[in-house]
């Protein structure tokens, strides 16, 4: 196993905290995005969520569920990375870090130069993720050998990461950098409730991650302030406590800063008696679909991961080999498959690596 990065697992020890959310309970097909959809229903099921809590439980790493099937180790990603690296050691795997890779290339078997000399063996795997975090070594070195021996990609971009927004937008925002609230995100026909963050530049937290991996530019996303509120909460409270001012009645079903940014100048300061029907229903209404239209995101520097890559059409969905290049195989991020936010893309890298190593 060659790595370029001074130790192995990098993304595996910065991510969840450092905590490692190792894989998630529920990763069926239908939470990967990929130009074809079925493609990671095999490696899933051959290699489930159990099956590396199995491994999990075998090295006595103390793990923990968090909310939607998430799971992080108790302690450190550390573990995991020590855990794997002692599979490594049992199954009698060299592991060389501070790899250079030069040129790679295939006669009757693969020839990989690195700068400690070459070295041939009958298969490949590429198994060095995508673009995103760059700072630990990410680069396009597994999109750049799949295309070397004639593998097709599909279009590359980042994935689970903050969207940008600007002009009127960013300054209507203007010091409430820091401000979270749960929410609905959506886009097209897809949503994801989850919580939000207002940043100097844009949206993140988790709700506007997942979005951003299906939002395109020039579409807008929507967000919807008032997610697990019952339909007329406006009117009701009304009802209930008439004398209540507007501003404090926003201020409880919203963070406050955030409440002041949608409530009419003039109506801050009255009670919400006041305020006429229909005019607490339009707030409601804006409330619940605040539409916005990003500029961008934060690119790779900010992206959990990448999405597209290696075009799945040209791989083996039972062995991750290629159809072409006998004894060459994609895993992982390297492959147009992308999970949600919560642990999946760490399942689709113990799936499809298990597929692959199981005939590589």
């Amino acid at each position: 196993m060659l790595d370029h990065a001074r130790q192995a697992g990098e993304k595996i020890l910065i991510s969840g905290g450092g905590r490692c959310n190792f894989t998630n309970l529920h990763c069926v097909p239908e939470r990967f995005l990929s130009a074809n959809p079925h493609f990671c229903r095999s490696a899933l099921a051959r290699y489930a969520p159990q099956d590396f809590l199995t491994m999990v439980r075998r090295h006595r790493i103390a793990w923990h569920e968090k909310a939607l099937g998430q799971l992080f180790c108790d302690g450190s990603a550390r573990q995991i990375v020590a855990m794997l690296l002692a599979e490594c050691a049992a199954a009698g795997v060299e592991v060389r870090v501070q790899s250079r890779i030069g040129e790679v290339s295939r006669a009757d078997r693969f020839r990989v130069e690195t700068d400690a000399g070459p070295i041939e063996a009958g298969s490949l795997v590429l198994a060095t993720g995508g673009l995103s975090i760059p700072k630990i070594g990410a680069s396009g070195l597994a999109h750049e050998l799949a295309r070397r021996f004639g593998l097709a990609l599909t279009p590359i971009r980042p994935g689970l990461v903050p969207l940008l927004l600007g002009g009127a937008e960013l300054a209507l925002m203007e010091g409430l950098a820091g401000v979270s609230a749960d929410i609905g995100a959506a886009c097209g026909k897809v949503r994801f409730d989850d919580g939000m963050v207002v940043t100097h530049r844009g949206l993140s937290g988790p709700a506007i991650l997942q979005i951003s991996s299906v939002w395109r530019g020039g579409e807008p996303v929507r967000i919807d302030l008032l997610p697990h509120a019952a339909r007329g909460i406006l009117r009701d409270r009304k009802r209930a406590r008439p004398k209540v001012g507007m501003r404090g009645v926003l201020g409880d079903v919203l963070p406050q800063r955030l409440a002041d940014m949608f409530l009419p100048a003039d109506a801050a300061g009255r009670p919400i008696g006041e305020m006429p029907d229909r005019d607490l229903a339009g707030l409601e209404a804006a409330l619940r679909c605040w539409q916005v239209f990003p500029t961008g995101t934060e690119g790779y520097a900010k992206a959990e991961v990448t999405l597209g890559g290696v075009d799945t059409a040209g791989l083996s969905q039972r062995t991750m080999e290629s159809k072409a290049v006998a004894g060459l195989f994609v895993i992982g991020e390297a492959v147009d498959v992308t999970g949600w936010l919560g642990g999946y893309n760490f399942q689709w890298a113990w799936s499809s690596g298990f597929a692959a190593g199981e005939v590589a």
